[in-house]
């Protein structure tokens, strides 16, 4: 769990980024960083907090959605 303000920010903005996956067919590779900074600076989160958080978020959000779509929990959805 976040521990400052800005770790909350960063942490809301994470489950916005949803939309922005960069995947191929059976893998996610990641979030679009360019959307992702630029909808962090609309949403008035610090850029270094993000461009700092942002990528560690992003890696186990990439093992943790590759090892589902492994073992076949992914069926049915759209990456």
């Amino acid at each position: 769990m976040p521990l400052t303000h800005e770790g909350w920010q960063v942490w809301d903005l994470a489950q916005r980024l949803g939309g922005q996956l960069r995947a191929i067919p059976g893998a996610v590779l990641g979030w679009d960083m360019n959307a992702a900074l630029a909808m962090a600076q609309a949403l008035g989160v610090p850029a270094r907090a993000a461009a700092e958080l942002l990528p560690v978020i992003e890696a186990v959000m990439v093992r943790k959605l590759n090892q589902q779509i492994a073992s076949g929990g992914g069926e049915g959805r759209d990456v």
